[in-house]
């Protein structure tokens, strides 16, 4: 993969698939997107060193091969992030009954529609934390339209989680690829911790309804 992804480094395609990969991965989720985002930093942090010594060596008389811009690859995976998520929003939005009896039939899509609504008209935080999670993004963005919540309560926040996401991911590669190089130890690492980051989100996200729940407990309970 690494292999692969180096022969983009040099050339404008790798945000091109570094955008679809995003992109998709709303209604695809298990696209690695992250990890493409993750080997693509690490590839260009390891090949900025390499570069960095080529120009050195062979002066201006050569062309040496060029690296993918980190922050390029940062707006694009942000933009592509938040393009997805204005999509899932959009179809949810426009799914009508049919798509209100596939969340009424779902007891985890109904319960993160609520969360969704009470947390949007608090700030909406959870849009960000969401984006982190497994299927997150999936839930937040389907859940936001098919509630009809105002797009200008989803957009500001789905734009904050595209830009904490790609930051994160792009982030993680670029340091592993300057401490370990472009090497399958460093993606690993780098991976894991994405992969942890997440674990932490889907906790985040389920904890405020098993704390809803327990509240609700003692109050169903009937007194003879």
């Amino acid at each position: 993969m690494l292999e692969s992804v180096g022969a983009l480094t040099g050339s404008p395609w790798i945000y091109v698939v570094v955008a679809l990969s995003v992109l998709l991965d709303v209604f695809l989720p298990v696209l690695p997107s992250g990890v493409l985002v993750i080997t693509a930093a690490t590839a260009a942090a390891a090949g900025s060193t390499t570069v960095a010594g080529a120009a050195s060596a062979a002066g201006a008389a050569e062309q040496v091969p060029q690296v993918p811009s980190l922050l390029a690859l940062i707006l694009c995976a942000a933009t592509a992030s938040v393009l997805g998520d204005l999509v899932a929003y959009r179809l949810a939005w426009r799914g009508g009954a049919r798509l209100d009896r596939a969340i009424a039939r779902s007891r985890r899509l109904t319960s993160a529609q609520e969360r969704l609504g009470a947390a949007l008209s608090r700030g909406g935080i959870l849009v960000i934390i969401a984006r982190f999670a497994p299927a997150g993004r999936s839930v937040v963005s389907l859940g936001a339209g098919a509630a009809h919540r105002d797009v200008k309560e989803f957009l500001p926040w789905s734009a904050l989680a595209g830009v904490a996401w790609a930051g994160y991911s792009v982030g993680l590669g670029y340091f592993g690829g300057q401490w370990l190089g472009a090497t399958w130890v460093a993606t690993g690492i780098s991976v894991f911790a994405l992969f942890m980051a997440g674990a932490l989100a889907a906790y985040l996200m389920r904890r405020p309804a098993a704390e809803a729940a327990a509240a609700a407990a003692p109050a169903t309970t009937t007194t003879p």
